[in-house]
């Protein structure tokens, strides 16, 4: 990353001293004069910084210069590399992508992506309007495509041909930022099944796999994510308020690897979420079952963390009830059911508290223009209810 900034005639001391970053980093840069080999073999153990976390308590006078840096360090050295060049990527494309423009492709997905596989789609679109950007697409097996492949996975592929990346930084980077901002969106992990480059393999390939959190294959045909196919059904849950955090935070929150399901309260939150919105809720009961803990334990784990079974579960149909009224697909009463209410006057209720607005006002406010808000069928029991 450095190396992309400083060919670009960039000095970079200042901006590592303004970071709290030791400024012997700029110098172990590999110098890559014709392509030096030698430069291309020792990034991984000098010149490649990657942000993890890291004791907060230690300043750069006590940090090994390629000892690893904290995120939220190195992200305020990326945002002042992003503002110096206004290059979000940094040198590494064919072109500058001008800042912003990450930004801009989030709210288009945020606003208008009901799932994974409709996110991932309009981010390829949005990104294929720009040249010398990162160009990828997604790609499933046609249904009749007998023997091609496993038709249980998906491939996010690549084409980084146009990047200005002797050392492959830009490549892996790439193709990082888009599997954790993929788990981001679906609020969960999305577990890769391996990760393929057409780079040959680096001698930091150690590393990668450990980033990744799966085997990582270099010197293949196509740059490739490859995911479960089942995974691209998972809703989009997040919405314009938790995209504005985000934003505010870039890039860190996909630098750092966020675990969605370590903790009881995590745990949860994805038992529920997978049983909308095909099926019914399960109960306290259940999901302790599920978990192979008994419902005292289950609800002194979830205190510990400060919350409740109740409030998890409203938590996930909240988030759910969000992403469908933002896509505009669906009339209200169907949502309510489909998110276990007995009726749509319960789900009204449900949806002023935690929005303070009711789901037709949410829904008009929200909702994509060519969709208009769907049509409301009264019910008897509720008939005298509806906002």
């Amino acid at each position: 990353m450095l190396l992309a900034a400083q060919r670009r005639g960039l000095d970079t001391g200042p901006l590592l001293a303004r970071a709290g970053l030791p400024a012997t980093l700029a110098e172990e840069v590999p110098s890559l004069e014709r392509g030096s080999e030698r430069g291309t073999a020792e990034w991984g153990t000098a010149g490649r910084v990657l942000a993890e976390r890291a004791p907060a308590d230690r300043g750069p006078a006590d940090r090994a210069p390629s000892e690893r840096v904290p995120a939220e360090r190195f992200g305020q050295l990326v945002r002042m590399l992003w503002a110096a060049l206004d290059d979000e990527l940094i040198g590494f494309g064919g072109a500058p992508s001008k800042v912003g423009t990450f930004a801009m492709m989030a709210h288009a997905v945020v606003h208008g992506s009901r799932d994974l596989r409709e996110a991932l789609r309009r981010a390829g679109a949005f990104y294929a309007l720009f040249p010398g950007g990162p160009c990828f697409r997604l790609v499933e097996p046609a249904a009749d495509a007998a023997g091609a492949g496993d038709a249980d996975e998906a491939r996010l592929e690549f084409d980084l041909s146009g990047y200005d990346d002797p050392l492959h930084v830009g490549a892996e980077s790439t193709v990082l930022v888009a599997h954790r901002f993929a788990g981001w969106l679906v609020r969960r992990r999305v577990g890769l099944r391996r990760v393929e480059f057409v780079h040959p393999e680096p001698r930091h390939a150690g590393e990668c796999a450990l980033l990744f959190e799966a085997p990582c294959v270099f010197g293949a045909p196509r740059t490739a994510a490859v995911l479960d196919r089942a995974d691209l059904d998972e809703p989009v849950l997040r919405d314009a308020a938790a995209l504005k955090v985000f934003l505010r935070r870039a890039p860190v929150d996909v630098l750092v690897r966020a675990d969605y399901g370590s903790t009881a309260t995590g745990r949860v939150r994805h038992l529920i979420g997978r049983s909308l919105p095909a099926g019914r809720v399960p109960a306290p009961e259940e999901i302790a079952v599920l978990l192979s803990v008994s419902p005292q334990t289950l609800r002194r784990r979830l205190a510990a963390e400060g919350t409740t079974y109740q409030r998890v579960r409203d938590q996930v149909r909240r988030d759910h009830a969000l992403a469908e009224l933002a896509v505009g697909r669906i009339s209200i009463e169907r949502l309510s059911r489909r998110l276990g209410f007995s009726e749509p006057s319960a789900f009204h209720r449900a949806f002023r508290r935690w929005t303070g607005e009711t789901p037709r006002a949410y829904q008009a406010r929200t909702g994509p223009a060519d969709h208009p808000v769907a049509p409301s069928v009264p019910s008897p029991r509720a008939s005298g209810q509806q906002p």
